[in-house]
């Protein structure tokens, strides 16, 4: 986790900053084209840092399991928790090539939903969802202990996620 942390979370960080820097130059000289060329660095760049942000406060050395509101939604939204664990699961271990999996949640709907996202789109603007839970599926997140063997990676998650940080989402997100 120190490698994927320090470097490349680091490296979207970097890599969104001057980005930023760019579309900002290009703003001043009213430059829509380059503008709108660094649309796409913004968005994986941004999206790289804004998931790994929710992605260092879901997981925890200490993990658990969720309790009080966060598990009444998820056995009154899956019927179960273990029902959820298997619907992420299957959604992690499924996504072709790079990205994320997330529990989210629909303020429209007042429920939650499993959903997914290709490479670092984040998963607000790309489905109106609220982030509350990230797994990470890009080969950085668990090459190095788990070679290519993703179901044993997603398998593992689950003992070191941080259900407090989960229902401190959904109940802000409620509001």
């Amino acid at each position: 986790m120190q490698l994927h942390h320090q470097k490349h979370h680091q490296t979207y960080v970097t890599s969104l900053n001057q980005a930023e820097e760019k579309f900002l130059e290009a703003k001043e000289k009213n430059d829509l084209k380059t503008m709108i060329a660094l649309t796409s660095q913004l968005r994986f760049n941004g999206g790289g840092h804004i998931n790994h942000s929710i992605l260092w406060q879901n997981y925890s050395p200490k993990g658990g399991e969720p309790e009080g509101d966060l598990l009444k939604a998820i056995e009154a939204n899956f019927g179960s928790f273990d029902t959820l664990k298997n619907g992420l699961s299957s959604s992690a271990v499924s996504l072709q090539g790079s990205g994320w999996t997330w529990l989210g949640y629909n303020k429209s709907t007042n429920s939650l939903a499993i959903a997914t996202c290709s490479n670092q789109d984040p998963l607000e603007p790309t489905t109106g969802l609220v982030p509350l839970l990230g797994i990470d599926v890009w080969e950085h997140a668990y090459y190095l202990q788990y070679k290519n063997v993703r179901a044993d990676y997603v398998k593992n998650v689950f003992k070191i996620i941080n259900w407090k940080d989960v229902a401190t989402r959904l109940a802000t997100a409620r509001q």
